[in-house]
């Protein structure tokens, strides 16, 4: 798989709970593409929405100007609030599958990440919803989306646009994720 226009631009991948596998999207995208790096969490498990802000600051700072973050579940919920609460700079982010801490399935282990902030975010960003999330409906998504000034991408019945749910190597998405870098 290469995707020549994304070729210099760097992306920090940001993975939900438990990272993402090596058959998730973005485990494929990352293996193919040399400007992906992936953010590494201490604690996968048991995500602390503090840690996760300063391990996503500290590649920030790290990161070349025009930075786009890629994240998935629990990782887009740490974007945003690090986003809400940093100076650094990314050009863009594609936030797919963004959970409800607020949903009375989300694990308590979660520490953190309730309430999301509802603010714009500071740069260009899409929001990719599934009207059957299991860890956030359609309607979180929707007002995420609005709130943060993030396009919204609704792809139909995709559970949580996962391995479980799919989605491999994932072609749409990296269609949407290329539109950002334009």
């Amino acid at each position: 798989m290469t995707v020549s226009p994304m070729s210099s631009v760097p992306v920090l991948i940001l993975p939900g709970r438990g990272n993402s596998d090596p058959q998730h999207w973005q485990s494929r995208w990352e293996a193919a593409q040399p400007n992906f790096r992936r953010v590494i969490q201490d604690d996968w498990e048991r995500p602390v929405c503090a840690a996760w802000r300063q391990r996503l600051e500290a590649a920030v700072a790290a990161s070349d100007a025009g930075t786009v973050l890629v994240a998935h579940s629990l990782g887009c919920l740490a974007a945003a609030h690090w986003a809400a609460g940093s100076r650094g700079r990314v050009k863009a982010a594609l936030l797919v599958g963004v959970p409800d801490p607020l949903r009375p399935t989300f694990p308590p282990e979660l520490v953190g990440f309730a309430p999301v902030p509802m603010r714009p975010l500071p740069f260009a960003s899409i929001v990719v919803a599934s009207t059957d999330d299991p860890y956030g409906s359609w309607e979180h998504s929707r007002a995420c989306a609005s709130a943060w000034g993030s396009q919204l991408v609704t792809i139909g019945a995709a559970g949580h646009i996962n391995t479980a749910s799919g989605f491999g190597e994932w072609k749409e998405g990296l269609g949407l994720l290329e539109s950002l870098m334009q």
